[in-house]
């Protein structure tokens, strides 16, 4: 019988970590896997296993308000759904044989580098509200990566153009085999992905990030289920909390600046990508 006690402070976790999720981008599991390990002590297999369920109800929740709103670009995302999907199954099974060897140590040294190396191209940008214009280049037209949206915040209808779809391909498959590896959505890397290699504005990139991340974490998490890393109480009762969240971020985020959005974003990123370093090596030492 689980404590109800320790069930409340579950939903609580996973309410705030779907709320941060849904606003930067992240997908709640990013910064549900070291609240679950680092506060509540949850084993790092189970914690994985419960964030991926939390990033399909993450996804589901905000990604259709975004849709809606007319922010998320979906061609770009499905465009992108190819290589996340392949590195998503390469990065699960690579989860199954560090968990069989308990390595764990190394996932928590991976997940804060991993973290951590998301902060530069966000420190870069940190004082511009629009991404600089680029000139366009043959993957533009050819994928068609334009499009526009009403920014309510500046009271404005932006128009932008996506360049080096390649590259952004290239960010993606790594993106899925870290969101296999470390059972999150992996919206961090989606986001630098399509922020800085595409040059897409950051607004557009958290909400096509959400958009996809139910997709990679689909994938991700039927070889979860498989390998038996998935609670159903505890995968359950996250799920809920994070969609509450999910919803509530979604509606915060088109009322705030892209500047002020991308500060947080980075104050998240720089406490999480330290905590789960200081974590793996205690464990390995």
């Amino acid at each position: 019988m689980i404590d109800p006690t320790f069930l409340l402070e579950l939903l609580i976790a996973s309410i705030i970590a779907g709320f941060i999720g849904a606003l930067t981008g992240l997908g709640g599991a990013t910064v549900l896997v070291p609240i679950y390990t680092l506060f509540l002590a949850i084993p790092i297999a189970y914690a994985t296993g419960a964030s991926l369920i939390s990033t399909i109800a993450t996804s589901s929740g905000a990604a259709s308000a975004y849709i809606k709103d007319r922010i998320t670009n979906v061609r770009i995302g499905m465009s992108l759904e190819i290589a996340t999907t392949a590195g998503a199954i390469i990065g699960s099974l690579i989860a199954h044989i560090v968990y069989e060897d308990h390595l764990e140590f190394i996932l928590f040294i991976i997940f804060g580098i991993v973290i951590l190396s998301s902060l530069y191209p966000q420190i870069e940008k940190a004082s511009l509200e629009l991404p600089r214009n680029m000139k366009p280049d043959w993957s533009t037209r050819l994928f068609q990566l334009y499009g526009k949206y009403y920014d309510a915040t500046l009271r404005q209808i932006v128009e932008y153009q996506g360049v080096r779809w390649w590259l952004g391909e290239i960010v993606m498959f790594f993106a899925g085999m870290v969101s296999g590896l470390l059972g999150i959505g992996s919206g961090a890397l989606k986001v630098v992905g399509m922020d800085w290699a595409m040059n897409l504005p950051l607004k557009v990139s958290t909400t096509t990030s959400n958009f996809m991340i139910g997709v990679t974490a689909a994938t991700s998490s039927s070889l979860y289920w498989i390998f038996g890393y998935i609670e159903p109480v505890l995968a359950g009762v996250t799920a809920i909390g994070v969609l509450i969240g999910s919803y509530l971020g979604s509606k915060a985020l088109v009322r705030i600046r892209n500047v002020r959005l991308r500060l947080i974003f980075i104050a998240i990123l720089l406490f999480l990508g330290i905590d789960m370093i200081i974590r793996g090596v205690t464990l390995w030492i």
